[in-house]
């Protein structure tokens, strides 16, 4: 696999013992997919189409309304969202993909109360009869704050890939939203260096993580 912004990949022609190996665009790496255009898309929607497969097979319990509402919250956090949000520390989340993780958690809270679309009523009407609020994102930056900060602490090869520059110039156009980004703007850090030097003193990190979590998505 060769990693291109390019719509078109370019040749990679590596042999081993006289046979070509075949150049992918796709493959799955230790349970997550990994795509040539270095994107995160293709990953969460396949995340997406597992978790709502795991729910479907679960739907007897998940779905009972002689089970409180709580109870069966607490069976999705349990069996559903480890499938939903695995790897997702290492994700980009663009506008678009936020968009479709929290439709998604409306999905699950919507067929957990039998809600169906034709009742018109809104997401903030189906949080309240469920008890709750929206969680899910809040979850994914939790993970991604606590994993960076452990990476950028540790100090090894994740740490340069993260803080290192490349040679040559900036392709034209917007650039791309990168996983820090992201991050900073949901701590609420200011820049993305005081991000990265906050990550130093653990309970810094610690504190501000805590104070983002509380504060929401």
């Amino acid at each position: 696999m060769v990693v291109s912004r390019k719509q078109i990949a370019p040749e990679c022609n590596i042999f081993i013992g006289g046979t070509k190996l075949k150049q992918r665009e796709q493959f799955k790496y230790l349970g997550t997919l990994i795509s040539s255009d270095g994107r995160n898309k293709v990953e969460i929607s396949s995340r997406i189409a597992q978790a709502k497969r795991s729910f479907q097979k679960m739907k007897a319990v998940l779905t009972n309304q002689c089970i409180s509402i709580q109870t069966r919250q607490r069976a999705l956090q349990c069996y559903i969202e480890p499938i939903l949000m695995y790897g997702c520390e290492a994700w980009t989340i663009s506008k678009q993909t936020q968009k479709n993780l929290e439709a998604t958690e409306m999905w699950f809270i919507r067929r957990m109360l039998r809600t169906p679309w034709v009742a018109k009523k809104s997401n903030e009407k189906v949080l309240k009869e469920a008890h709750t609020k929206r969680s899910l994102m809040n979850k994914i930056r939790k993970r991604q704050a606590t994993f960076f900060g452990h990476v950028m602490r540790k100090g090894k090869m994740e740490h340069i890939v993260t803080t290192g520059m490349m040679e040559g110039k900036r392709s034209r156009g917007r650039q791309r939203e990168k996983m820090l980004d992201g991050l900073t703007k949901w701590l609420n850090a200011g820049r993305v260096t005081q991000a990265l030097t906050a990550t130093m003193d653990r309970d810094v990190w610690k504190d501000m993580v805590a104070n983002a979590t509380k504060q929401g998505t």
